[in-house]
C-alpha cells in the first residue's frame, strides 16, 4: 500500500517506497547489464561503466527518444521532473522497456526554494536522500576540478608578479603575462550564496597572493558541468578540459588550462564523473541521473552519455531538459542533439492550469508565501489568455520538426472547463494533448500521457536545427531571439559587440554552439513579463566563451551565475532522525 500524496510529504512517500526498492543488482539484471558493467555505491545506487556497455551493445538500434520540456514556469515550478518520472512509470505500465534520464540536483536549490527535483507525490526518483545530497560525488568532483584551475591561475599571477624571469625559469615556469583584470573564471560552490558574487582576494602580504577582484558562481554553472553533459567519452572529456579558457594575457591571447599545466590534474578529479548514476522510480523503472540543472545559466541537460546507453538498453528513453522550451528545449535541440547526433521522436511540453492562470493575469506566485486563493477558483478566461504562452512553446517544438505532446499536469483544483479550453487550443496548435495524474496516482495516472507519447513516436519527424554553425554569431543570437523568444530584434552592449567581432575572427567559432543565458520566468529577458509578449527587443550585455564545452555564451538581461538564498529556505525544514539516521524534510 502506497501513501496518499494528499496526506503525506514527498520525503515521507519516498521513505515509505524505499522499503520496497529493487537493489541495483536487480535493476542491472532487468536492464541486461553484465556484472562488470555495474559499479555499486551501496545497495540502491550505482554507477554504470558506459564504455563497457557501449562496446557490447553499441551496434543495437536505438529505442524511441523523448524529451520532456515545459511552458514558462511560475517561480514554483510546474512538475517537469515529476512528469518525467510519471511518463517513465506510465510507459512501464504499458509494458514498455523504458529508461529515464534526469539531472542531478544542485545543493543550491535543494536547500533553497525549488527542492531537489526528484519529482513528487507518487512519481519520484529514489532513494531521495542520496539523490538530493551529493549522490556519488559528481558535483563535488566538478567543484574540486574547477577550483583547482582557479588555484592554478591565481598562484601563477602571484608568482609572475613576485618573480623575475630568471627565478621563474628556475621554477620551470614561463611567463604567461596574465592580465589580472581578464580572469574569466570564478570560484564555485554548490549553494546559493549571493554574498560571494563579488569578492576581493589576496588581501595581506605578497605571500598571501595577488590582490584582485574575484567572485563565486554556483557549481553547476561551471564549464566542467557543460563538458560532462556533452562529452562522448573520457578522451573527449580530457581534450575539452584542456581547451578551457581561464584568462587572457595582456595582449588578449587566451590562457588555457593546458597553458597552466593543470588540465591533466583537473581530469583526474573528473574521471569517475563520466559514468552515469543508476537509480529508479518509485515503481522500479531504471533512471540514469547524470549532469546538472540550471538551463537558464548552463546547458541544463541530462548527459549525452546517459542518453546513448539509455537508447541502446531501452525501447523508450525519456530525457529531461531544464525549464521552458525557450531555454532547455532550445539547448537540447541546437546543442545537445548537434553534439550527440541523436534525433528525438517526440517532445512533451508540461503545463499546469496554475501556470496558465499566471500567464493569463493572475497574481504572480511568490515562493515561501501562500498561493493566492484565485488559483483555487475556476477562471477560464485567465487560462485561455495564458495558453498564448503554451502555444508559443508548441510552435518552438514544431520548428524543430519534432512531434509535440502537451501534458496537463493535473492538480485537484483544476476544473473540467479549464482543462477543456487547454485541450481545444493545444489541439488547434498541432499538438497531441493528455491530462496526467501521475503525482496522485503514479503510473496508472499517466496512462493517457504514455499513450499519446507512444502515438507521437510512431509518426515521422522532420528534425532540423535552427541555425548552421557557419552562420555569424550575431545572426545566430538574432535567430534564437526572434524564432524562439518572439523578440523583434536584439540590442548589444558595446562590450558584447567587441567580443562578437573578436569571435567572428576566431576559426573555432564555426565549431561552437550558442548557449544562451536568460531568465526562465519569461520568454523575454524580463522575468516580470508573462504570456507571449510582442514588440520587445532582447538585450545582450556580455559574451562568455566556453571553448572546452564548445559554446559561446551570450548573457541576456540581468541574470546572475550565482543565485541568492531566500528568506524562507528549505534547509530550515531539513533534519535527521537521530535514532534511525534517516533524513527528513527534503522535497
Amino acid at each position: 500500500m502506497v501513501l496518499d500524496p494528499t496526506k503525506h510529504a514527498d520525503w515521507e512517500i519516498a521513505e515509505d517506497a524505499e522499503n520496497r526498492m529493487k537493489t541495483v543488482y536487480q535493476l542491472a539484471d532487468e536492464l541486461g547489464l553484465e556484472k562488470e558493467e555495474l559499479l555499486p555505491h551501496g545497495h540502491y545506487v550505482a554507477k554504470v561503466d558506459f564504455d563497457k556497455v557501449l562496446k557490447r551493445v553499441g551496434n543495437k538500434p536505438d529505442g524511441k527518444f523523448i524529451d520532456v520540456t515545459a511552458i514558462t514556469p511560475t517561480p514554483l515550478g510546474e512538475g517537469k521532473s515529476t512528469t518525467t518520472m510519471g511518463l517513465v512509470q506510465g510507459l512501464g505500465k504499458r509494458n514498455k522497456r523504458v529508461i529515464g534520464a534526469i539531472r542531478q540536483p544542485s545543493g543550491g536549490p535543494t536547500m533553497n526554494i525549488k527542492g531537489s527535483a526528484a519529482g513528487g507525490g507518487l512519481s519520484q526518483c529514489i532513494p531521495l536522500t542520496p539523490f538530493s545530497l551529493g549522490l556519488t560525488g559528481d558535483i563535488n568532483a566538478i567543484i574540486n576540478a574547477h577550483n583547482l584551475a582557479m588555484v592554478a591561475i591565481t598562484s601563477r599571477i602571484q608568482h609572475e608578479f613576485n618573480y623575475d624571469d630568471e627565478r621563474l625559469a628556475k621554477s620551470n615556469l614561463r611567463r604567461l603575462d596574465i592580465d589580472p583584470d581578464r580572469v574569466e573564471l570564478k570560484w564555485i560552490i554548490d549553494f546559493c550564496a549571493q554574498t560571494l558574487r563579488k569578492i576581493i582576494i589576496g588581501i595581506g602580504s605578497r605571500m598571501d597572493g595577488f590582490m584582485m577582484e574575484s567572485g563565486f558562481a554556483i557549481a553547476v554553472s561551471s564549464e566542467l558541468m557543460a563538458i560532462l553533459s556533452v562529452a562522448k567519452d573520457l578522451k573527449d572529456m580530457r581534450e575539452r578540459i584542456g581547451r578551457m579558457v581561464v584568462a587572457y594575457d595582456k595582449k588578449g591571447k587566451p590562457i588555457t588550462t593546458t597553458d597552466l599545466e593543470v588540465a591533466g590534474a583537473m581530469t583526474a578529479w573528473m574521471v569517475s564523473t563520466i559514468n552515469p548514476n543508476l537509480m529508479q522510480t518509485i515503481e522500479g523503472q531504471p533512471v540514469f541521473v547524470h549532469a546538472g540543472p540550471f538551463a537558464n545559466i548552463a546547458i541544463g541537460q541530462s548527459s549525452v552519455i546517459a542518453d546513448r546507453i539509455g537508447l541502446k538498453l531501452g525501447d523508450y528513453h525519456v530525457t529531461e531538459s531544464g525549464f521552458g522550451a525557450d531555454i532547455g528545449f532550445e539547448k537540447f535541440w541546437n546543442l545537445k542533439c548537434r553534439y550527440s547526433g541523436q534525433r528525438p521522436n517526440a517532445a512533451v511540453v508540461v503545463t499546469t492550469i496554475r501556470a496558465l492562470k499566471c500567464h493569463g493575469g493572475a497574481p504572480i506566485p511568490v515562493p515561501g508565501r501562500p498561493l493566492d486563493p484565485a488559483y483555487k477558483e475556476e477562471n477560464v478566461a485567465w487560462v485561455e489568455k495564458g495558453t498564448e504562452n503554451l502555444v508559443h512553446h508548441i510552435e518552438t517544438v514544431r520548428k524543430a520538426g519534432i512531434n509535440p505532446v502537451v501534458c496537463i499536469n493535473h492538480f485537484h483544483t483544476d476544473t473540467d472547463e479549464e482543462i477543456k479550453v487547454v485541450r481545444k487550443i493545444a489541439d488547434a496548435a498541432g499538438s497531441r494533448v493528455a491530462v496526467s495524474q501521475h503525482w496522485l496516482k503514479g503510473g496508472e495516472g499517466a496512462l493517457e500521457l504514455a499513450d499519446a507519447v507512444i502515438d507521437a513516436c510512431n509518426h515521422p519527424t522532420n528534425f532540423k536545427f535552427l541555425y548552421d554553425l557557419s552562420a555569424p554569431l550575431k545572426t545566430r543570437i538574432e535567430l534564437i531571439a526572434k524564432e524562439v523568444y518572439g523578440a523583434d530584434g536584439v540590442d548589444f552592449t558595446p562590450d558584447a559587440l567587441t567580443k562578437i567581432k573578436a569571435l567572428d575572427n576566431d576559426p573555432d567559432i564555426s565549431k561552437m554552439g550558442t548557449c544562451m543565458v536568460k531568465t526562465h520566468l519569461s520568454v523575454t529577458d524580463n522575468p516580470q513579463l508573462k504570456g507571449a509578449p510582442k514588440g520587445w527587443r532582447l538585450r545582450i550585455r556580455d559574451i562568455l566563451t566556453f571553448k572546452g564545452a564548445g559554446f559561446v555564451v551570450p548573457m541576456a538581461g540581468d541574470i546572475k551565475l550565482m543565485p541568492g538564498t531566500s528568506s524562507d529556505p528549505a534547509f530550515r525544514r531539513v533534519d535527521v532522525d537521530v535514532d534511525s539516521g534517516k533524513v527528513k524534510g527534503l522535497f
